[in-house]
């Protein structure tokens, strides 16, 4: 006998394969009715902040979704509205016993779910991660603050295995009747990164499992910002679609024994760090205002707006920064050694609030999450947990030397200095008038001078950071 509805509601899990929420609904044998809520509270969120390019994506992937599923006999309903007032309305409408939903881990998102709890018979299945925070802890039950050994405690753990993800149902029982949906709007497309389960389980066989794959030579070309080395996977991990378990089974597979330094093992160093980041919101929910160390809370930053703009806009005078910059700005995502080196920049060269950077990343990023963004940025700027010291201070010059060799990431990005001689690309402003005028550019009318002098500010940014520990002492 057919059990009453089920509504899967769906929050950053939209895809079929390996989802534990949907394959709960299923399993309770009657309907289900996938749900997605545009919450106007979520949208207006300072750590959730809206972009275009981010929304467009999420449009897409409501849309991939709802393909996906009429294929199986489904559709997907979009309700408008706070969950905790359209989610009791469709249980009354559609009769169902029970709201299942993977949980989450933001402070806003515990909130909401408690919210709705208390209207709803909302039931949590799981999170957007391999292990929950709360199964990751130090022998006394106190949370890690440091990478390494919350590593060891992760893999410590059971680790999924192929056989165990949850496979993609052929078809889904649906109630009867013609829902109330609302339109999902037509987005800007996003030619880098197209929307949906499909091409998120394509990357990830490309990356992961074909004969030549990638994540082989991870190890090697990770840092290389001229190169396509890295999985590109960071927006589809965003929104769920792709499963994370997914994700360590495939790394896995490609290394049995993902041990030492080979492409495998650090890029399942790399997914251990995402949830590194996750468990630290969990646990700490306050590093979305503030210093997760507090040795660093009282930092006197520059009130600079000119700067900041400079650097929003790609016009510091440092290639590497404003390549990276300009990438960010027309495709809404950036290459991970980049990041950290605008990152460094903007808080040791500038000397500006690493939350301003942290606020401009989730405007403009595909793939701005919350836990993700800020964990980098505190990273960088040597506030956070387990963050890089403080008296690192990347030099802008011989990280692009390093990581763009032949110019070519700076020169794709900028191409006003696309004649410039390799040995002065990362340093133009050292070409002399005639150079210039051969290489079909001025400093200081087509691309601007340098707006700092790096090598003049480490004892400004030092002070900053030794004053700021003074205060607590």
């Amino acid at each position: 006998m057919r059990g009453r509805p089920a509504i899967w509601w769906i929050r950053r899990d939209l895809r079929l394969f390996d989802n534990p929420a949907l394959t709960a609904a299923l399993q309770r044998g009657g309907p289900v009715v996938p749900v997605f809520v545009r919450d106007p509270a979520l949208l207006r969120s300072r750590h959730h902040r809206r972009s275009v390019r981010r929304q467009a994506f999420l449009d897409g992937g409501l849309r991939a979704l709802d393909a996906d599923l009429r294929a199986r006999g489904a559709r997907l309903i979009v309700r408008d509205g706070a969950p905790d007032m359209v989610l009791p309305a469709l249980v009354t409408e559609v009769g169902a016993d029970i709201v299942i939903a993977e949980g989450d881990v933001s402070p806003y998102a515990r909130r909401r779910d408690a919210a709705v709890r208390s209207v709803a018979p909302l039931e949590l299945v799981g999170v957007p991660m391999v292990h929950h925070p709360a199964s990751v802890l130090k022998p006394d039950g106190a949370p890690y603050s440091v990478f390494t050994p919350f590593s060891r405690a992760w893999h410590a753990r059971v680790l999924p295995e192929r056989h165990l993800l949850l496979a993609t149902p052929v078809a889904l029982p649906r109630v009867p009747g013609d829902l109330m949906s609302a339109a999902i709007p037509d987005a800007v497309s996003l030619p880098a990164f197209p929307a949906g389960e499909a091409e998120a389980l394509r990357r990830l066989r490309r990356f992961a499992e074909s004969p030549e794959a990638a994540i082989h030579r991870y190890g090697a070309d990770r840092d290389r910002v001229d190169r396509d080395g890295t999985s590109t996977l960071s927006p589809y991990f965003r929104f769920g679609m792709v499963s994370p378990r997914a994700a360590v089974v495939a790394a896995r597979e490609a290394d049995p024994e993902a041990a030492g330094r080979t492409g495998p093992a650090v890029w399942l160093s790399e997914l251990v760090w995402r949830e590194f980041y996750l468990t630290t919101l969990f646990h700490r929910p306050r590093v979305l205002q503030e210093a997760s160390n507090a040795s660093w809370r009282e930092i006197v930053w520059r009130d600079a707006p000119q700067d900041l703009r400079a650097w929003q806009d790609g016009r510091t005078g440092y290639p590497i920064v404003d390549a990276a910059m300009r990438q960010l700005i027309e495709t809404g995502w950036m290459h991970n050694r980049a990041r950290m080196i605008v990152a460094s920049f903007l808080t040791k060269d500038l000397l500006i609030d690493w939350r301003l950077g942290e606020s401009w990343f989730m405007e403009q990023l595909v793939d701005g999450d919350p836990a993700a963004n800020n964990g980098g940025w505190q990273w960088t700027a040597g506030v956070g947990t387990d963050a890089a010291p403080y008296f690192r201070i990347f030099n802008p010059v011989l990280q692009a030397k390093k990581f763009d060799p032949d110019g070519t990431y700076v020169k794709r990005w900028l191409p006003v200095l696309a004649r410039v001689p390799v040995r002065l690309v990362h340093e133009p402003w050292r070409l002399g008038p005639q150079e210039q005028q051969a290489a079909g550019f001025r400093i200081g009318r087509d691309y601007p001078a340098p707006i700092v002098d790096h090598r003049a500010i480490r004892e400004r940014t030092l002070a900053a950071y030794r004053q700021a520990r003074a205060s607590k002492a």
